[in-house]
């Protein structure tokens, strides 16, 4: 075997790449007091351009999703760009409901210039006032009341002049007209008297059938007669309601022809108001009810009070749905809670002695309402949480129309009789924000949210780490510090915090736009400074929030590498075995996440199985895992049995893992372990591995690189730091690298190493310091080289495999 110092060295990382450090004096001021508010968003120039141009689209479907992570500002992003664009002049409009007098159950609805609606709220109400005080009074006139008296007393005189003549009539046949409640009778005389029961019950038969057949002569007089009273009492009642609508049109008149010039522009108002002075015509009656006694207010009004039908200011009233009075711009909802209520506006009951009652004044608004004519934001989970939500949003959309509806009808099941208002034109822009898993699964399993939701906002979770972009980072701080009253933030703080943004992006030219957790290490931060009576926020502070963030959310990292430091875990950190590496692995506790090492071991074996993953076989293995192990019998194959059959078992397995892996970053550490079992040669145990590997051998990158080596250099350095320990890592994930200060020192000492490999033969030489690839000249693998010992351990399986079949 050969020693490979020089591939060691070759692979070794220096201290300068480990960390990406920012200089605070790359900053010209001195803390953010002097750095300028924020005006735009910071590196979203993709999604800006997007939501502008989605924005300002005004077609049918065009309603936009808006897709990120969580935590990355979507919603503060979403309100500034809306905001931005509906600052500008826009037709709005009021919406009002008013009484429909044909059927009240279908309310009818008004779309009024802004301001309009409530000016015409009042107006209908003081107009209700006024009636109830000059319509009595008009009827009070001295002469109206003769003008009555003149008809009633026509009307007795015409009524009596035709009873005479009936009489006289009657007279002739021996009978007297007596008038009742059902009409005209016809009662027998005797001597010019009418005829009492006990002389009718003296009457003989004969005489009795002859008063009966001048009785029935008479009844056919009588009728003609009847005839000519009730047409008195019509042409008198008609002259009486003639007279009374005069009236009513004298007192109100005036009031109406004031309104209709009022709101002579306005076409609803005008055909409103003329529904309005008919009805109130044909309802005069009820502006003459009398008002109840005190007595009665207190006991019989109380018990009974009025339907809402009955209510004479109720009926004309105008029920102000949406007032755009205050509005500036196109209105911005937020729709917090999108419930299929909250979206389309209900209509509300009272309960009277038991009894559910409504009317169209209790319609009530929904945030389509409010923002018709501008914007609804909706966290998408929201809305796909609440039942029937989102079917009645997308119907909504496609009718472009606002129907209140009552739940009942959209669930299949028997509604009791309700309101059905109006529908209102609806002209909005809906905007979802959501992640870009949900937005999949609505685009292939929704074909209504394909045909309403065209454009999409893509947020992008990294910016690049250029100067421009730091010192918008700057202006953030400046502009959260006032906001929400932060000590303000001295450049060195600001500099640690850029560093912390390019950790969160896991990447030393990019800053991370996960702003919510970069502003709870500024929360935390001013804390920290506060509490030490400090007047700004510096490094050591920055520095003391994110170690005490790290401490508060460590428990479980403490437990396993406790479990580790006591055996209880088994982990070797030095000496070499045959088979046998230490994988990293990467764990997500909530918010909090880190890395620890995992024994992964090897077993080779004659046999026709190939490689057996155990993780597979007992169930604990994901998907990608499976991939990647299949993965390392292509890499075997193409490398080891061109000329003779790969008769091979191999078992690989996560020693002491019993809650299932998944994810090909170990593939790369699970071929080094069978390369080793394979060629006999140890592998050290001090160097721990991350990365998976593709069929020709080349080492690809993997994620948490900066915790995995984190979490393997902890458990070194709790047994002792010997030199000769460290990390081998995809050759990719060096720009990746943002590892703690603790760690570049310990490189820097050089009791810790980071390797980077390209290749699996790069990677085995690192490992066991031993020449992976010597060729003879005949193009085969020396028996000196890692190759050249697995050829041939493979040859021996082969050939005994083949006796074993020619037996």
């Amino acid at each position: 075997m050969k020693n490979n110092d020089h591939v060691l060295q070759n692979a070794l990382l220096s201290t300068d790449v480990l960390r990406k450090t920012i200089d605070e004096m790359i900053f010209e001021f001195e803390t953010t007091e002097e750095v300028p508010a924020l005006t735009n968003i910071i590196g979203q120039k993709r999604g800006t351009e997007v939501m502008q141009f989605g924005l300002q689209v005004n077609k049918p479907g065009y309603n936009l999703y808006v897709a990120g992570i969580p935590g990355t500002g979507k919603m503060t992003f979403t309100n500034s760009i809306v905001e931005e664009v509906a600052n500008k002049e826009v037709t709005l409009f009021d919406w009002c409901y008013v009484n429909n007098f044909e059927d009240p159950y279908k309310p009818k609805v008004l779309q009024l210039p802004v301001g309009t609606g409530n000016a015409l709220k009042e107006d209908m109400e003081q107009l209700i006032d006024n009636l109830k005080v000059d319509i009595p009074r008009a009827f009070g006139e001295e002469s109206y009341q003769r003008e009555k008296a003149s008809i009633f007393r026509e009307f007795k005189e015409k009524t009596s002049a035709v009873i005479q003549e009936i009489n006289d009539e009657a007279k002739q046949y021996g009978f007297v007209i007596r008038q009742s409640g059902s009409g005209l009778l016809t009662i027998p005389t005797e001597d010019g008297k009418p005829m009492t029961e006990e002389a009718y019950a003296t009457l003989d038969e004969e005489t009795l059938q002859e008063m009966e057949r001048k009785s029935s002569e008479l009844q056919d007089k009588v009728i003609d007669y009847t005839k000519k009273l009730r047409q008195i009492e019509k042409d008198a009642r008609q002259t009486l309601e003639a007279i009374d609508e005069k009236v009513v049109l004298t007192a109100v008149g005036y009031h109406m022809d004031e309104l209709k010039q009022t709101y002579e522009a306005c076409k609803d108002v005008q055909q409103y108001l003329e529904v309005v002075l008919q009805d109130i015509l044909k309802h005069r009656a009820s502006f003459l009810e009398k008002e109840p006694s005190k007595e009665e207010s207190n006991s019989v009004a109380r018990l009974f009070p009025k339907r809402p039908n009955e209510d004479i200011k109720m009926r004309y009233a105008v029920n102000l749905l949406v007032d755009n009075r205050e509005t500036k711009g196109a209105p911005i909802i937020m729709a917090d809670n999108p419930t299929f209520y909250h979206l389309l506006g209900k209509v509300e009951y009272e309960s009277q002695m038991g009894v559910m009652s409504t009317n169209f004044t209790k319609i009530k608004k929904g945030y389509l309402h409010e923002a018709n004519g501008g914007y609804v934001i909706i966290q998408a989970k929201d809305i796909l949480s609440k039942p029937y939500a989102w079917d009645a949003l997308k119907r909504t959309l496609l009718t472009e129309q606002i129907q209140i509806e009552h739940i009942n009808e959209q669930a299949g099941l028997v509604s009791t009789t309700t309101l059905n208002p109006a529908s209102i034109p609806l002209h909005v822009k809906i905007i979802l924000i959501g992640n870009r898993e949900l937005y999949q699964l609505l685009y292939t399993h929704d074909e209504d949210f394909r045909k309403l939701f065209k454009i999409k906002a893509d947020f992008d979770v990294e910016m690049d780490a250029n100067m421009e972009n730091m010192t918008k980072l700057a202006s953030f701080i400046h502009t959260h510090c006032k906001r929400h009253n932060l000590l303000p933030f001295h450049r060195s703080a600001v500099a640690r915090l850029v560093e912390y943004s390019s950790r969160l992006a896991g990447h030393q030219q990019k800053l991370s736009t996960r702003f919510n957790d970069q502003v709870e290490i500024m929360y935390e931060a001013d804390t920290w400074a506060r509490l030490a009576h400090d007047d700004l926020i510096t490094n050591e502070h920055i520095r003391k929030a994110i170690h005490e963030r790290e401490y508060r959310n460590s428990l479980y990292e403490e437990k396993v590498q406790q479990s580790i430091d006591e055996g209880v875990i088994l982990i070797d950190t030095t000496g070499e075995k045959v088979g046998q590496v230490n994988g990293l692995a990467v764990y997500n506790v909530g918010q909090y996440s880190f890395g620890k090492p995992s024994r992964i071991t090897a077993t080779t074996f004659l046999g026709r199985k190939g490689i057996v993953n155990i993780e597979r076989e007992s169930e604990l293995s994901g998907n990608v895992h499976n991939k990647g192990v299949y993965i390392l019998s292509g890499y075997l194959g193409e490398k080891f049995a061109q000329t003779y059959p790969l008769a091979l078992t191999a078992h690989i397995t996560f020693e002491q893992n019993y809650g299932g892996v998944d994810g090909d970053s170990a593939s790369s550490t699970e071929l080094y372990a069978i390369l080793s079992s394979l060629s006999e040669v140890p592998i050290k145990q001090g160097i721990a591995v991350t990365g998976s590997v593709n069929q020709k051998g080349e080492i690809q990158p993997i994620g948490g690189v900066n915790e995995k080596i984190e979490g393997f250099f902890e458990t070194c350095q709790k047994r002792g730091l010997t030199g000769e320990q460290g990390v081998l890592i995809p050759h990719q994930n060096v720009t990746h690298l943002m590892l703690r200060e603790e760690v570049v020192d310990a490189v820097a000492d050089g009791t810790f190493h980071i390797y980077a490999a390209e290749t699996i033969e790069q990677g085995m030489e690192i490992l066991t310091g031993v020449k992976a690839v010597i060729y003879e000249e005949d193009g085969s693998f020396s028996t000196n080289c890692i190759y050249g010992k697995v050829m041939a351990k493979l040859k021996t399986y082969a050939k005994a495999v083949k006796e074993e079949t020619n037996i």
